[in-house]
């Protein structure tokens, strides 16, 4: 009985973990298609149909290059650094809910934990930057977990707020309690706030300082080659994803939709359907299961569109100006909804009672 729980657990965590790296893969593809078309080209167009393949032909050459080590770089931290990278971003998403009771583990805790490995990736940076004995990787490294520690201040105050509405760190009783509204519309300016803190945390232009190519090279994956530099790309790629997914869990729904315009859609076209039938069919868990993560997709693809038209728009500042701008605007900016938020809670009287028994 044991052993088949093991290979159920193994099949559950490869169902998981197959599916991000593809998407991971195609983000890729999506984001030089994107950026290809906003400044006039084609971009990759010829490994397979509309260039679909060219991820992994990039994969392919990268995996078939010779792996090359600088001689006084600490080689166990050099291999293991990408390595805590890589592993911490998609450590993640056994928490994520898919849809209704579609988690691998629903834990009580599940925004704690998200947060805590999202923040112990910022290690392998750290250790890969050092090791590598080059001055640009370890400038890149720096700045990198600087960068990482002021945002991740942004990131955990605004994910406080919304905290604050539903009473619980879990993610589905958080997605649960937008049935009637999103969050984003409460919290419209904590949502704005909390996307430019996204983008810094995932070292994305226009706060890709760590990886300044003007500046650093290639920042902490300079001596990076090979193997070793795919498991920092993906790594990079992973988190995007899971940022993204953990924004629309957070402020437009997850999983959930409003299925009354499908209704009357439907009874254009079949006047004997009722709303009854319509629901019951609706409420089978496969169909359930299949809409929510089409859902949950849908808007995750929505806010991967939204970096990658960050990047083609916005200039890269420069690294004072990144911290400034954390620790003197918008850190200020959360401080103060952190205590308007309750204050207008209290007022209502609609504190949550999980919240107002303690």
């Amino acid at each position: 009985m044991s052993s088949l729980n093991t290979l159920l657990s193994i099949l559950e965590v490869l169902g998981i973990t197959v599916p991000v790296l593809l998407t991971v893969a195609f983000v890729t593809v999506a984001e030089r298609k994107t950026m290809a078309s906003m400044q006039r080209r084609l971009g990759p167009n010829i490994v397979g149909y509309y260039g679909l393949l060219q991820a992994f032909a990039d994969a392919l050459k990268l995996l078939l290059k010779e792996y090359i080590a600088p001689t006084q770089a600490n080689i166990v931290l050099f291999f293991i650094g990408p390595i805590i990278t890589l592993v911490f971003s998609l450590l993640g998403y056994a928490v994520v809910p898919y849809g209704p009771g579609l988690a691998i583990w629903d834990f009580d805790l599940g925004i704690l934990y998200m947060l805590a490995v999202s923040s112990l990736s910022t290690y392998g940076i750290l250790l890969a930057g050092w090791s590598a004995n080059s001055k640009y990787a370890f400038l890149g490294s720096l700045r990198s977990t600087a960068q990482l520690i002021s945002y991740e201040l942004i990131l955990s105050s605004a994910i406080l707020l919304v905290v604050l509405l539903t009473g619980s760190l879990n993610l589905t009783v958080n997605i649960e309690a937008q049935r009637e509204i999103w969050f984003i519309f409460p919290l419209l300016p904590v949502f704005i706030i909390f996307f430019i803190g996204s983008v810094a945390e995932t070292n994305r232009a226009p706060f890709d300082l760590a990886e300044a190519e003007s500046e650093l090279v290639s920042g902490f994956m300079t001596e990076h080659a090979a193997v070793i530099f795919v498991f920092f790309f993906l790594a990079e790629y992973a988190s995007i994803v899971l940022i993204c997914v953990l924004t629309s869990m957070l402020f437009l729904g997850g999983y959930l939709i409003n299925y009354m315009p499908l209704f009357y859609i439907l009874q254009e076209i079949d006047y004997s359907i009722t709303l009854d039938s319509f629901f019951d069919y609706l409420s089978s868990p496969l169909i359930e299961g299949l809409a929510g993560g089409l859902v949950l997709g849908l808007k995750t693809s929505l806010l991967i569109f939204i970096f990658i038209w960050v990047r083609a728009s916005f200039p890269r500042i420069r690294f004072d100006q990144l911290m400034l701008f954390s620790w003197t605007i918008l850190l200020p900016l959360v401080i103060a909804f952190i205590i308007l938020v309750p204050c207008i809670l209290y007022s209502f009287e609609i504190i949550p009672s999980n919240i107002s028994l303690l």
